[in-house]
Formats: structure tokens, sequence, C-alpha cells
């Protein structure tokens, strides 16, 4: 399933990925995160950028952490999915990753945004504090790194949706 707050037309790619391998979207208004199977308990929240994390993790911080914490009591099992094309891969990558808004701030006099050591930090914080997980891709293989996290859920008996 899709959840149905995300705009199609931003996630063209995918879909036509799982079109191209047959996989069925049905699109219904989600818990937590932006995909999942129907019945399932493990759901990805896909990332368009690294720049949309910061954001999530640094100026809405607490609309994020609730929707950790609601996937938890809910009991699924929630995946970032963050596309990129920066070569980040993984949480050490994204500690190296350098904010390109740092140029734009200092210029204008303000704060420093997060750097990627504060988000990988918080990252690492989130997935042991609440169970999440934060997988990296580039956005060529997303629909591809959707199915399989969510697979890993249907091999154990999940239902596709």
């Amino acid at each position: 399933m899709e959840d149905t707050r995300q705009q199609t037309s931003q996630h063209v790619e995918k879909n036509a990925y799982w079109k191209s391998v047959g996989q069925h979207v049905v699109r219904s208004k989600l818990i937590a995160g932006d995909y999942m199977f129907v019945g399932g308990t493990v759901s990805v929240d896909t990332k368009r950028s690294i720049l949309e994390l910061a954001s999530n993790i640094d100026q809405q911080h607490d609309r994020f952490r609730r929707e950790l914490v609601n996937a938890r009591e809910c009991g699924i099992e929630l995946h970032f999915l963050v596309e990129n094309a920066d070569g980040v891969r993984d949480l050490p990558t994204l500690a190296r990753w350098q904010n390109p808004r740092r140029f734009v701030n200092a210029k204008r006099g303000l704060r420093p945004p997060i750097d990627g050591r504060r988000m990988a930090k918080a990252c690492a914080t989130m997935e042991e504090r609440y169970g999440c997980f934060f997988h990296f891709c580039t956005p060529e293989e997303a629909g591809a790194r959707v199915l399989e996290i969510l697979g890993k859920e249907a091999a154990d008996g999940g239902n596709p949706g």
C-alpha cells in the first residue's frame, strides 16, 4: 500500500519500477510511513533527499519524534529510506555529509544548519530509542529498496499490497 498523503507526481520512478516488476500498488491512509504490505507491521517512510531528512530532524523534530512514538505504539517497525545522489549509503557516510545550506546561512549571518555528524548521531539515537532504521540509496534504487525492506516481512508471511 502507498499512503494517500504521498504525492504520486513526486514518486513516478518508484511507481514505474513497481509496475515493471508486476507489483500492484493500492493507495490507502497509513498509520505510519509511506509504504507497507496489507496487514503488515513493517513500513517504509521515504525521504526525497538528505535535506528533507535534515529538516525533519532539525526544524520538525517534535513532529518527527511523535511519528516515531506513534509507529512504535502501534507495533509498526518503521524504516526510513533516504534517497540521495550525494554518495551517502549508511550512517558513517552520513556523518561526513556537508550541508550545502551552510554557505547560504553563513552569508546571511544565520546559525549553521544541521551537519552530517549531528544527523548521524540523531539517527543512531532514534534507532536505539524507537526501534526504527535508516537506509540510504540513490533515487534509481528506491523502488527496489522499498520492496527489499518490505520483502523481509513478506518472506515471513506478510501479504503484498
